[in-house]
């Protein structure tokens, strides 16, 4: 088996379909963009959810909303265009859907990274008053492996 994480954006809301045996099927297409040089390409994933298990997030799901799929990966597809030009369809089964912290940013300007990024400061900035020289004992310089 193989896994892989992807994190983009989706490109169209979520499509519903059930199967001739009414199994559920949740199909999303998420983009997701990677940096060749100096220029921006956007590599087009086709994520496939099996029955009902993330019901409950899907309502949050719509066209542009950031998301992060975990799942295992499919031989890719080689397809022609309308144009005739060969293009390559990516496809994984998703295995697990969570919010992505690099969303739009919220109603104050921020973005939800770094409002995230913020606690993380202060829950290691709490941590660290508690127990003093605990945090810094826990890695020293040797153990790093850069």
């Amino acid at each position: 088996m193989n896994h892989m994480m992807v994190a983009g954006h989706l490109g169209a809301d979520p499509e519903v379909r059930f199967t001739s045996s009414g199994q559920k099927v949740t199909t999303l297409r998420v983009a997701a963009k990677v940096r060749k040089g100096n220029k921006d390409d956007t590599i087009w994933w086709k994520v496939t959810v099996w029955g009902e298990q993330f019901d409950k997030m899907m309502g949050y799901f719509k066209k542009g909303s950031s998301i992060m799929v975990m799942g295992e990966l499919s031989k890719p597809e080689i397809f022609t265009d309308r144009d005739g030009k060969p293009q390559v369809s990516m496809n994984i089964t998703a295995t697990n859907l969570t919010f992505s912290p690099f969303g739009k940013s919220d109603s104050s300007g921020r973005s939800s990274a770094d409002h995230e990024s913020k606690e993380a400061d202060m829950v290691l900035a709490a941590a660290h008053d508690s127990a003093p020289g605990q945090m810094d004992a826990a890695f020293s310089d040797d153990e790093i492996p850069f």
